[in-house]
């Protein structure tokens, strides 16, 4: 796919779960003029990586990064529309980077991306740091899944995190499955499906 063809997804009201905190501009007024969501594209590499690299977030709570940066650019190249971003004022503030799997588990080398995959692979969610008490990876979490929701033949959603954050995951609809078959890494494996994030498919183009 083109980088060329990737295009701002338009600003959409989202009712979030509930317990999930909505982010302070969004409680001051109804438009966010100064938001944008996209899909990340390779130039975005860098500054993913150094995000990555001292502020990862909730995928793992021990700041091990997922993904170096020949990694990120290795997705971003493949799979860009697999990634979506939060730009505040033209500032990256948060992330996610994902790729297509072809299996319902994750059981081989997390670097591959299957093109006929039916099942997105969450890499990595990060927010940097100072934005992270506004709740802006809750957020972009439930935009992100909603993007996943409007792409054709993408059903199934998966991630590996750290015991303490399933609680966090388990608020956006994904559910336990057993511990990570990948490796020696001990995480669990949890699963979403996203059948009920469909709603925004016309606004999820990138």
């Amino acid at each position: 796919m083109s980088t060329q063809s990737i295009r701002y997804l338009k600003p959409v009201a989202l009712h979030l779960p509930p317990g999930i905190p909505e982010s302070p501009g969004r409680q001051r007024r109804h438009t966010l003029p100064a938001n944008e969501f996209r899909c990340l594209t390779p130039e975005d590499a860098a500054g993913v990586s150094e995000i990555e690299a001292s502020s990862t977030a909730f995928i793992s709570v021990s700041g091990i990064c997922p993904l170096n940066l020949d990694q990120v650019w290795h997705f971003l190249a493949l799979c860009p529309e697999l990634s979506l971003d939060w730009l505040v004022e033209g500032r990256l503030v948060a992330f996610i980077v994902g790729s297509l799997w072809d299996e319902e588990r994750l059981t081989q080398s997390l670097t591959l991306h299957r093109r006929r995959g039916r099942t997105a692979h969450l890499h990595v969610l990060a927010v940097h740091r100072p934005f992270r008490p506004q709740g802006k990876g809750s957020i972009l979490l439930w935009r992100y899944l909603h993007h996943l929701g409007g792409r054709p033949g993408v059903h199934l959603a998966v991630l590996m995190c750290e015991d303490g954050l399933v609680p966090f995951y388990q608020r956006f609809g994904f559910h336990p499955v057993g511990p990570c078959a990948v490796g020696s890494l001990a995480f669990t494996e949890m699963q979403c499906s996203l059948r009920g994030h469909a709603s925004l498919r016309r606004n999820s183009d990138c």
